[in-house]
């Protein structure tokens, strides 16, 4: 597959995954990849506080659309934008299209939207929903990334559209919720990227998630990210005082056993990893794309460079098909 191909498969791409997997991460790291090759992208972030504007080396970002990293490069990049949705902000924008602009901000600081979403479950997700939908079909950004919740409030955020129409029949929530839901079965339009790590938990329940999105909501299902690999490394079971002996070097006891100590865990971690890495290919077939470990708990331009490549270098090996029915 070549890059183009890869990044028009669908103009909406929600990330998703278990709390902890780096699915924030992996949002990033797609956008600044699409971004690389030239596509204007706009990241839409639904659950506040997150780490999203570090990434890119800046401080915040709110309701209004905002530049994260600017184009115009020598890498010729183009710029990745980002939003953070709110349902009451949602809900304001929506009053304001249909002529509720006096009332709108009385109605939401009234509490009014906690009354509804009480009455209606799944009303603030399709208010929300329907604002990517909006800036979807306006047609200004190439390619939009959805930051979506944690794998479990995400596939409740995905069904809202499908239970808001079986749940009310007529009027305006049920054009929003069917207007959605068009745009979710649409793999055209929309796909959803489950992050997880190589781990037992983390892969097992993004399995029975990637199951439960495409039998609930009917959405198709991108390749799926590995995040936080180890790289392989060479001579781990070389003794470590022979190889400083080899080095010319000198390396007392403690010194040793602790090197040993690392190559034992290193070795371990690389054998766990395979396995779960095999296992989800065995239980989930659709294509995998593998990110490596950062050893820094502080992620920012740089890393997320370092990902950004790492996911176009692994583009042309995909097949040309992507997404499907799973059996």
């Amino acid at each position: 597959m070549d890059t183009a191909q890869f990044f028009a498969a669908s103009r909406v791409v929600i990330v998703a995954g278990k709390g902890g997997v780096g699915k924030t991460t992996v949002a990033a790291t797609l956008a600044r990849a699409a971004a690389r090759t030239g596509l204007t992208t706009l990241i839409v972030e639904v659950e506040g506080k997150s780490g999203l504007p570090k990434l890119f080396g800046q401080s915040t970002i709110s309701y209004d659309e905002s530049t994260l990293s600017a184009g115009g490069g020598p890498d010729g990049a183009a710029d990745v934008r980002a939003r953070a949705l709110t349902p009451d902000d949602a809900l304001l924008d929506y009053l304001a299209d249909h002529g509720l602009n006096r009332v709108s901000r009385r109605l939401v600081g009234s509490g009014a939207l906690d009354l509804v979403a009480t009455a209606a479950p799944g009303i603030r997700d399709i208010l929300i929903l329907g604002k990517v939908k909006q800036i979807e079909a306006a047609g200004a950004h190439d390619l939009i990334v959805l930051d979506a919740p944690a794998a479990g409030h995400a596939i409740s955020f995905l069904r809202s559209a499908a239970g808001l129409l079986d749940a009310v029949s007529v009027g305006p929530i049920h054009t929003q919720a069917a207007e959605v839901l068009a745009l979710l079965t649409d793999p055209a339009r929309c796909q959803v990227m489950l992050v997880t790590l190589p781990e037992e938990t983390p892969v097992n329940e993004l399995v029975q998630t990637a199951y439960s999105l495409e039998e609930d909501v009917g959405i198709s299902l991108a390749p799926v990210v590995v995040n936080g690999l180890y790289p392989d490394v060479r001579g781990l079971d070389t003794d470590p005082m022979n190889a400083a002996a080899a080095a010319g070097m000198t390396i007392d006891a403690a010194m040793t056993d602790a090197l040993a100590d690392a190559a034992r865990f290193r070795t371990l971690r690389t054998e766990l990893q395979a396995t779960q890495v095999s296992r989800l290919a065995h239980q989930l077939p659709l294509p995998q794309i593998h990110l490596p470990y950062q050893f820094t708990s502080d992620l920012g331009p740089n890393e997320l460079d370092h990902l950004a490549s790492a996911l176009l270098a692994q583009i042309p090996g995909l097949p040309s098909i992507t997404t499907g029915s799973l059996p």
